[in-house]
């Protein structure tokens, strides 16, 4: 049998303890399944004295984690650190420059940094990979690049950030609102304290960057991810949605238009009982990826967890330990195309609005008559009680199918209006 693939591990969170358990729960099987046994030979973490509840006794312990890179007794360093700058992506740079493996999970270095980092790696023979950068558990980097392969794919989309999806599909479950929901998900470890990146879309925009990469043969471009988080949404939403038979969801979209133009975005979006992510709740991934021969193919499981993610980054070893690992973009970093990003006006759709407005005589008419100068058909329109305090009220509207553009133009024409007591809330109606 080929020598051992001996690696280093920088990071002892759960992610790392993880790596490690199960490099030594399931070492005969994959050892079979690699071809080669897979050995940690060292590790890093900033506090060397705590008790991580796994034996670290074997392995060389390494102060400072850049000296990884050097280290003639490594084949691959495994990046568990985080942050889309600093230590992380020194050592991801020296370590593909001295000619070592790099497998990672920091979804926002591969988003900001994968291009540089890929021509690093083919510049050196060295192998790049970070399955669990995206959705966790859930093999879809493989899926899209191998999977695949055989497609034109059209559209890649789906709920990409437990976080929010445990706060939507709990608020639907409870009737409760988006500040007692995000409490509620802190206290039980699915937000973080500081939950900004998840909650206003970055942490999904990171991934679907990723994703449309991979899916369409294109640079990652995440500046071009239009973003919008899901703090506007209200029980209100959820209960309107329901009553119209959507869930609602924050769901990352790719699509490559007909004029060879890459659309990305991530936004809350009103899910039809009937479509597989409406069934996806709580800390769950889902990915949807559709090929013009494969058809409609879901990717589902878990998104975020030390066992999950831990599967991710064994299974990249077990690639590169093969020699098997890959493209980290499907195609070689040089024959990546450069897609223009679309324009979201374009989008033709339905889409679902909220107003939070005066509760008096005349509202109604202004937001109708904007609608009709710019050309916004209304499929239905909904006032939900009325205020006999003359508070803010919420009036909820479905668009018949039209151009994105006219929307914009409508809410623009409402702006500064002394009727409006919020900002609206656009949701699009994602097509079955």
């Amino acid at each position: 049998m080929a020598e051992p693939l001996r690696i280093a591990i920088a990071g002892l969170g759960t992610v790392g303890t993880g790596v490690i358990r199960l490099l030594d729960a399931n070492r005969e099987v994959l050892e079979r399944r690699a071809g080669r046994a897979i050995e940690v030979v060292a590790v890093n973490a900033r506090e060397r004295a705590k008790d991580r509840g796994v034996d670290l006794s074997p392995f060389a312990w390494v102060d400072d984690m850049q000296a990884m890179a050097a280290r003639s007794d490594v084949d691959v360093v495994v990046e568990l650190v985080g942050g889309s700058d600093g230590p992380a992506l020194t050592l991801a740079r020296a370590a593909l420059d001295a000619g070592k493996g790099f497998v990672t999970a920091n979804k926002a270095m591969v988003a900001h940094h994968g291009m540089e980092l890929a021509e690093l790696a083919a510049i050196n023979s060295a192998p790049f990979a970070f399955e669990a950068a995206v959705a966790g558990g859930i093999p879809v980097v493989k899926g899209l690049r191998e999977g695949t392969a055989a497609n034109a794919l059209t559209r890649i989309y789906g709920i990409l950030n437990g976080t929010c999806n445990y706060i939507l599909s709990e608020m639907e479950r409870t009737g409760a609102d988006f500040d007692d929901m995000l409490r509620a998900a802190q206290e039980q470890g699915f937000a973080e304290a500081d939950p900004t990146f998840d909650i206003e879309g970055v942490d999904a925009a990171h991934k679907l960057a990723i994703l449309a990469a991979i899916g369409f043969g294109t640079r990652i471009d995440f500046e071009a991810v239009r973003c919008a988080g899901i703090t506007q949404v209200t029980a209100s939403d959820i209960a309107q949605a329901d009553a119209l038979g959507y869930v609602v969801r924050l769901v990352g979209i790719a699509s490559m238009e007909g004029d060879g133009r890459l659309l990305q975005r991530v936004r809350p979006c009103l899910v039809p009982f009937r479509h597989p992510l409406a069934a996806v709740t709580g800390p769950t991934n889902a990915v949807v990826a559709e090929g013009d021969f494969s058809g409609r193919l879901l990717f589902q499981g878990a998104g975020a967890g030390d066992r999950p993610t831990a599967s991710a980054v064994v299974a990249d070893l077990i690639d590169i330990a093969r020699g098997q690992a890959g493209a980290p973009f499907s195609v070689p970093v040089d024959q990546l195309g450069s897609a223009e990003p679309g324009d979201p006006g374009e989008r033709r759709g339905r889409d679902y609005i909220r107003f939070t407005v005066a509760d008096r005589p005349g509202v109604l008419a202004e937001i109708t008559a904007a609608m009709r100068d710019a050309g916004v058909s209304i499929e239905s329109l909904i006032q939900r009680g009325r205020d006999h305090d003359g508070g803010a009220v919420q009036v909820a509207m479905v668009t018949h199918e039209g151009p994105e553009h006219c929307v914009t133009e409508a809410l623009a024409l409402l702006e500064g209006s002394a009727n409006l007591a919020a900002r609206p809330l656009v949701m699009p109606i994602l097509k079955d």
